[in-house]
């Protein structure tokens, strides 16, 4: 059954923030939600369906309580805010609203960034509470560009002395021997992600630095043997690539004062077939023991772009439909 819903905001800069600029928010509420939001002054109007409508205005509150709070509000937040809103029904079911509700780090050059929803900030506090930390889930979730900020932040205010970052370098089945150049030069396309979301959280002349003196380092997986990383956080990309003696091997390079996470996405491992995967083994392994966090992101976490997120879901629903095939 049609409804119609007008919400008055207290603050007509504040709404203006909400709204977005030429209502984008409210046009990215619109898509994803099937209503009409007609935005006038301080005031909006949601027509749809009742249920959706309600989904709506939950999102919409929710999302001024930030922008009360000082909290910016992007095209990823809003969609952030309606994935939970659709996922729970409402965005806080525990009355969170008054404070800034998702978990934040800062760092000096992005300033303060805050998770976009539950998982985000989940995740977060993870990585605050627990030395080792296992995030799985699909890309765009923002394992990788959350786990970096968050190892600057540390890097930043001294509760670590150096940044180790590492991935296996094992893509598509190419060897690094068939690319050109010195080592550095054949192990950075397999390291470029981490590089890109360094340069986001640092400043240039300041991370060129760090790689100098080896305050930063990113290396490949197999740099790791034989090494014991004290008073360094730690972050190995890409964990669904490494085999179990490699996971036991990167796992126990865990020093005092040093922090772990891991992050992988298990239905992108380009391991031989057959061969079991070190990430999910040692997520089942480890799971209950002190000290370790484990998050697990899903297609509608994905905060990278919306068209993203829809390329998941129907990976993920391809994959569901050909698993049932399989059982019958």
């Amino acid at each position: 059954m049609p409804a119609e819903i007008t919400l008055a905001f207290d603050d007509n800069r504040h709404a203006s923030l909400l709204f977005g600029l030429y209502d984008q928010n409210l046009a990215k509420v619109e898509r994803r939600l099937g209503v009409r939001a007609n935005a006038l002054g301080n005031q909006v109007t949601i027509k749809g369906p009742a249920e959706a409508c309600e989904q709506a205005r939950h999102v919409l509150e929710n999302l001024y309580a930030r922008v009360k709070l000082g909290q910016a509000v992007t095209l990823g937040d809003v969609d952030g805010a309606i994935q939970e809103g659709v996922l729970q029904g409402s965005l806080f079911p525990n009355a969170e609203i008054g404070r800034a509700v998702f978990e934040e780090i800062a760092t000096r050059r992005r300033g303060v960034v805050r998770a976009r929803n539950a998982a985000q900030d989940l995740y977060l506090r993870c990585l605050k509470r627990h030395e080792l930390v296992f995030a799985e889930g699909p890309a765009g979730t923002g394992k990788t560009w959350l786990a970096v900020g968050y190892a600057v932040s540390l890097l930043e205010q001294g509760v670590v002395e150096r940044l180790i970052l590492s991935r296996p370098a094992l893509e598509a089945g190419e060897r690094l021997g068939f690319l050109p150049g010195d080592m550095r030069e054949k192990v950075d396309p397999y390291l470029r992600p981490i590089f890109d979301a360094l340069n986001d959280f640092m400043d240039a002349r300041m991370l060129e630095r760090g790689m100098q003196t080896g305050m930063i380092e990113v290396a490949p997986l197999a740099f790791m043997r034989g090494r014991t990383l004290s008073n360094a956080c730690i972050l190995l990309d890409e964990a669904q690539n490494t085999t179990s003696v490699q996971m036991k091997m990167f796992l126990t390079r865990l020093g005092e004062g040093s922090r772990m996470i891991v992050n992988g996405d298990p239905s992108q491992t380009d391991l031989p077939s057959g061969q079991t995967s070190g990430l999910g083994e040692a997520i089942n392994l480890l799971a209950g023991l002190e000290g370790v966090g484990h998050v697990r992101f899903s297609e509608g976490d994905v905060v990278r772009h919306d068209l993203v997120r829809r390329i998941v879901m129907a990976y993920e629903e391809r994959a569901s439909q050909r698993g049932g095939s399989a059982r019958r």
